[in-house]
């Protein structure tokens, strides 16, 4: 069952990024906004600080896919928007879904 869409337009980052809170770990930073709509919005962004694009699509793969594996852990209606740090460029699948599952618990949205 899906619960999330994605979050695309540039207005809807800037007022997760101004309006919600934020909370980071080594890999990750996580900024949250309740948006009042049934389901979760997710953004995703990585800088090219991180790397070639090869590595950035790679991250982007590797924090969706945890995300959707323990999309039914997570509180519903709120905007998520999750930004990858350098240190997550040599990182494998576990160490990225530990640090959003370690993020989900900080914001007291991961259930």
């Amino acid at each position: 069952m899906k619960f999330s869409e994605s979050l695309k337009k540039n207005k809807d980052f800037q007022n997760v990024y101004k309006k919600g809170k934020s909370l980071a770990n080594n890999y990750l930073v996580m900024y949250t906004l309740d948006n009042g709509l049934g389901k979760n919005r997710l953004g995703i962004s990585v800088s090219k600080k991180v790397g070639n694009s090869v590595v950035r699509h790679r991250i982007t793969r590797l924090i969706r896919e945890s995300y959707r594996l323990s999309e039914e852990h997570f509180r519903c209606g709120i905007d998520i928007v999750i930004i990858a740090r350098t240190s997550a460029k040599e990182k494998d699948y576990r160490k990225i879904e530990s640090a959003l599952i370690h993020l989900g618990k900080l914001h007291k949205i991961y259930i």
